[in-house]
């Protein structure tokens, strides 16, 4: 009777019953289509709320929308972002500087929640490698720039995402 309590746990510890269920789920899943994607050439789906680099955006006349309210530059926990302010000769203000340093930001989104015209967003783009450090230092042209480019998926994301805010 010993010698066969022993035989059984050996059995079970060389047979390792864990390996066994491992291997057949992996049998299993055979069956089933491939879920990996070949990341450069196919892309998977990005939520209407991704924040990814930085933008500017414009209405649709061309004028800009920064009101120059400094709301964004108040809000931001790092910091990283840089505005200086002009009035025009219709007594309405505009940024004369706007600048973000990316390698502060920590993508919190809190400057697109503060602002009341929708002017700075956290576009879809997520693939911006640069070489340089320098690079990363975003001023007004280079988010207006990424706004023009982003429109049509910024403008998406933000009519999708109406209903939640």
């Amino acid at each position: 009777m010993v010698a066969l309590k022993i035989f059984h746990y050996q059995a079970i510890t060389l047979l390792l019953p864990e390996m066994l269920r491992g291997m057949f789920l992996g049998l299993r899943a055979f069956r089933y289509p491939k879920v990996t994607i070949n990341y450069p050439f196919e892309k998977g789906p990005l939520g209407p709320r991704f924040r990814g680099e930085h933008a500017l955006r414009r209405y649709p006349t061309g004028e800009e929308r920064c009101i120059a309210c400094k709301l964004c530059e108040a809000a931001c926990p790092a910091q990283a972002i840089t505005i200086e302010a002009d009035s025009r000769s219709d007594f309405s203000r505009r940024t004369t500087r706007y600048d973000i340093d990316m390698t502060k930001c920590i993508f919190c989104g809190l400057c697109q929640e503060a602002c009341p015209v929708d002017a700075i967003v956290e576009g879809p783009n997520f693939e911006y490698s640069v070489s340089t450090r320098e690079e990363l230092f975003y001023n007004k042209d280079k988010l207006l720039n990424n706004g023009d480019r982003w429109e049509y998926e910024i403008a998406h994301n933000t009519s999708s995402d109406n209903s939640y805010r």
